[in-house]
């Protein structure tokens, strides 16, 4: 069964940094993309971040580009987001989720982000 575990969320002034974890178990293909939703309150869930393991290509949401840096380490099966310069809009439940080449999705649970003004 594929899981995913994410950590790191917080709360965080303005300004401040914090890096999202996700471990991901339950699979042994290292043909994979994963990446980094989020949800604010009273709003949609969008794509922030995500990286392709085939080449490395990564993808970022513009209203993150220039702050956030997605990377992986395949050793220990772990994506991260490094989240610098955070802005209050950044305040979402942030959510991992990993897609497979059959089009198989897996969602972890949220880690709470909250930046303060």
């Amino acid at each position: 069964e594929v899981q995913l575990q994410a950590s790191g969320g917080g709360l965080v002034q303005a300004g401040g940094s914090l890096r999202l974890s996700c471990t991901a178990s339950g699979f042994t293909t290292d043909d994979y993309a994963i990446g980094w939703f989020r949800q604010a309150p009273g709003k949609e869930r969008e794509g922030v971040s995500c990286i392709e393991s085939s080449d490395d290509s990564t993808y970022y949401a513009d209203s993150v580009k220039g702050r956030f840096t997605i990377s992986s380490d395949n050793a220990k099966n772990t994506m991260y987001l490094q989240m610098n310069s955070l802005k209050p809009d950044d305040t979402a439940v942030y959510y991992c989720k990993t897609r497979f080449p059959n089009g198989m999705e897996y969602w972890g649970k949220g880690t709470l982000v909250t930046v303060s003004s």
